[in-house]
């Protein structure tokens, strides 16, 4: 076994026009009121290797061009489609216009666990909120459904970029084994 090169990498790897025109997975991720500019950008780098439908963010959470959001992203802002609304009662209402379940990442007292995803919950859009007070209740609200990544320690979060990662790399996995199964 040996590591491959970046360039034997890159041969494998849609490049940045492929990836403006292909078919992307039907997962949408939402980020409400998240702070972080370097968090932004990771999610950012996240849902281009997941080939996420899109990125929305909302809120005061920051948004490009940034410098800081493209030192992490290290250029997915160019490969992920994006939006951005002020409010997001309203990305909330514009994505379920377009036919999306809107489930958050939540503990909540009728939270499903995040491996529990059926195919009715697509396509979907999965909602990640502040780093220290997650998804305001009114937002939660608003949302389809709840799931939540167990947490087995003392802690009870993840930082959201990982908790993005996790639930959107589970989201893929099912729906293409959904896909494969109906293949």
């Amino acid at each position: 076994m040996r590591k491959l090169l970046n360039s034997e990498i890159k041969k494998i790897r849609l490049n940045p026009s492929e990836a403006k025109v292909i078919i992307r997975n039907p997962i949408t991720i939402m980020l409400d009121n998240v702070r972080s500019l370097y968090n932004v950008g990771s999610i950012f780098r996240t849902c281009d290797a997941a080939l996420a439908k899109e990125l929305i963010l909302t809120g005061f959470t920051p948004h490009p061009p940034r410098l800081e959001i493209e030192k992490t992203a290290l250029g997915a802002v160019e490969t992920v489609p994006w939006r951005y609304f002020k409010n997001t009662f309203d990305a909330i209402e514009k994505i379920k216009s377009e036919g999306n379940n809107v489930i958050a990442i939540e503990i909540t007292d009728n939270s499903r666990k995040y491996d529990e995803l059926t195919i009715n919950d697509f396509p979907v859009c999965l909602v990640l909120g502040n780093e220290l007070t997650g998804i305001d209740n009114e937002i939660l609200a608003l949302c389809d459904d709840a799931i939540e990544i167990p947490m087995y320690g003392v802690k009870h979060s993840l930082n959201v970029s990982v908790a993005t990662g996790i639930v959107l790399f589970e989201a893929v996995r099912f729906w293409k084994t959904v896909i494969n199964s109906n293949t």
